[in-house]
């Protein structure tokens, strides 16, 4: 960072740090985090050193540890809804904290166990209706959830698929606003796609550069169901998912709207530019962490699978409406980026969306007014999807 930040940081100097605790304090508003637990795990970290991810784990995983027993204890008593929203959060406390510990030892996995099977027990005993699917892909399946529209129309309501990034999880993807979109009469179909989450942790699915092989499986998936329109289905996808979406929805006719929320145009340059700064750019995870998604070897096997990592010649195919939402801040991706896809776009409804510092949203997905950005997004789809 050569300029001071537009933003407070929990830890000064420390981009990584305190750009995950921003985003899980913005979760709050889903139902992620609880300020109480999260300032329980900001006290443990106040004098640890910036490169002391041990200690992130650590405190992540130990208030993680508490929310679940927690839970537990209301299950047991037969407190449904108090169970549920503390098993949730505990899920993300366990997924935060496992993120930037790579390469992914015993203690990783077990944590992101924990955290899966406290969502699922969420999905148990929450109110909102959630299917854990599978859906097949090639010789094995990318796992998800199907959470169904509220206020829905018809009976075939609108479907967004929701893809993460280089470091989400479909289930920090539910908490990334999911339960304000389905209110809109909009099921969403969140996703663990290659070199992500589950897929990669526990099904050895790397990270591919064509994502649209991903999107067009879970459109057949969706075609499937008798409470999907067909004809309605659209697609979002968060960070690195800027080059994911945009790529499915430019190759993927089927998709009838798109959202890159946060814009990727050739993600081969900016890792380029990262290795050559050592990893000293500000970056959500460790830099090691692209060879693991990707199954290189080094530095340079990863930069040479990242080459087809690039839209150009790929989005002048699209022909749905198609937004792209991005920080004029963002310190991960340019905003000059944004521009290029968004003028690259084939699409005669084309629209972006930059949020400025003033008014909130300006950093990268806009984790600084989490609810500005979803708001804003959701509002587009319901107009593309459920009043077009």
């Amino acid at each position: 960072m050569a300029q001071p930040p537009k933003y407070f940081m929990y830890f000064p100097g420390n981009y990584r740090w305190s750009a995950a605790f921003v985003n899980m304090l913005g979760r709050a508003s889903y139902g992620g985090t609880d300020i109480g637990e999260l300032h329980k795990i900001g006290r443990a970290l106040a004098d640890k050193n910036a490169e002391d991810d041990q200690a992130w784990f650590d405190a992540c995983v130990a208030v993680a540890d508490e929310v679940r027993s927690r839970a537990e204890r209301f299950a047991a008593s037969g407190h449904a809804v108090s169970a549920a929203a503390f098993y949730l959060r505990a899920c993300h406390y366990y997924q935060m904290g496992e993120r930037f510990r790579t390469p992914k030892d015993k203690a990783a996995l077990a944590a992101y166990r924990i955290a899966v099977d406290c969502f699922h027990r969420f999905v148990a005993l929450g109110e909102i209706k959630i299917e854990v699917v599978e859906v097949p892909f090639e010789d094995k399946s990318l796992p998800g959830y199907f959470v169904h529209a509220q206020n829905r129309r018809s009976p075939r309501a609108p479907c967004v698929v929701f893809f993460d990034g280089l470091d989400v999880t479909k289930e920090i993807q539910y908490l990334a606003g999911v339960p304000d979109l389905i209110k809109r009469g909009i099921s969403v179909l969140v996703m663990d796609g290659p070199g992500t989450g589950e897929a990669i942790r526990f099904r050895g699915l790397v990270l591919r550069h064509d994502y649209e092989k991903a999107g067009s499986a879970c459109i057949d998936f969706l075609e499937r169901r008798e409470d999907v329109d067909g004809k309605k289905i659209g697609i979002v996808a968060i960070s690195l998912g800027g080059y994911y979406a945009p790529r499915c929805a430019a190759l993927e006719p089927r998709f009838a709207a798109c959202i890159a929320w946060g814009a990727i145009w050739d993600y081969h340059a900016v890792w380029k530019r990262r290795i050559a700064a050592q990893f000293k750019a500000s970056l959500s995870v460790p830099g090691h962490h692209i060879m693991w998604i990707l199954g290189a070897a080094t530095r340079e096997d990863a930069l040479r699978r990242l080459e087809p990592f690039k839209l150009d010649g790929v989005v002048q195919k699209m022909r749905c409406p198609f937004l792209v939402v991005h920080g004029a801040d963002d310190e991960q991706i340019p905003l000059a980026d944004a521009q290029a896809l968004y003028d690259a776009c084939g699409s005669t409804d084309k629209a972006l969306r930059v949020f400025t510092s003033e008014e909130g949203g300006a950093q990268h997905c806009q984790r600084d007014y989490l609810t500005l950005g979803c708001a804003t997004m959701w509002s587009w789809f319901e107009d593309k999807l459920v009043h077009a």
